[in-house]
């Protein structure tokens, strides 16, 4: 079986139903996964996409912030939900496709502009969030699994326009790279974009601050999809619609894919 997954901060699903729709009629992935989506699960526009064959979601929402969702053309059950650091926040869900791939989709906390925690409480909250992500993960032992999301971190020196001007920019901080990577040591998670595009400068966030981003190209790859390394081989055809982050009142995101032949 060969499924398509794409995960996508969307900053609204409701502001922009139209731009989902039009990923979906364009790219066709069998699995998309939303962050942001800033609203009640009842008011997501299901109806829409189920009319474009997205006939399957499982949600968290959350009114005017926050907010994640699968939508997928083949049958998901949900199988877990969690609120890492207490935030009460709807950032994460998780469910089983039928073949037995589990696919969990995160919007890990920003973190605010202060890269400290004494000063910044936030900054505070998504390090306590990565931490008990570490946690949850050694002590489930994932298999089969795919995690996807806004992660807010870029991990590497190629994964932002300047390295060394970023080091102290929430985001690309030592301190959260490192947490970051306790993340992906919990289950030895595989980097499947970066598995698939080895090296390079590579982003799929640009800031609205920016109006000629495109050209200026100050991006950062804070969207990932990671595999158990059980499936890790399966993965292919990775790539990054940066097109999209041009599109009529965009998201600063781009839509992020992999394709899994399991």
């Amino acid at each position: 079986m060969t499924f398509s997954l794409a995960t996508w901060n969307i900053n609204s699903v409701r502001l922009r139903e139209g731009l989902v729709s039009r990923l979906m009629t364009e790219d066709m992935p069998d699995v998309l996964c939303l962050q942001e989506c800033k609203s009640p699960v009842e008011k997501i526009p299901f109806e829409a996409f189920q009319a474009l064959g997205y006939n399957y979601m499982i949600a968290r929402g959350q009114k005017g912030y926050n907010g994640v969702a699968i939508l997928s053309k083949m049958p998901i059950v949900e199988t877990d939900a969690q609120d890492f650091a207490s935030l009460n926040h709807a950032r994460h869900i998780a469910g089983r496709l039928e073949n037995g791939v589990t696919i969990q989709n995160f919007y890990i906390p920003a973190g605010g502009d202060e890269p400290d925690r004494e000063k910044n409480e936030k900054f505070g909250q998504k390090l306590d969030y990565l931490t008990e992500m570490r946690d949850y993960f050694h002590k489930t032992k994932p298999e089969k699994t795919v995690i996807v999301g806004d992660f807010n971190i870029a991990p590497r020196e190629d994964d932002v326009w300047d390295h060394k001007k970023l080091l102290k920019i929430v985001s690309h901080t030592p301190i959260e790279v490192e947490h970051l990577a306790q993340v992906q040591e919990s289950a030895n998670w595989v980097d499947i974009t970066r598995q698939d595009i080895p090296e390079g400068l590579l982003y799929s966030w640009w800031s609205y601050r920016a109006k000629d981003w495109d050209e200026a190209d100050k991006g950062r790859r804070l969207d990932h999809i990671w595999t158990t390394p059980d499936i890790s081989n399966a993965a292919h055809s990775s790539r990054i619609r940066r097109d999209v982050r041009g599109w009529e009142q965009p998201s600063d995101h781009a839509p992020v894919f992999a394709t899994f032949d399991i």
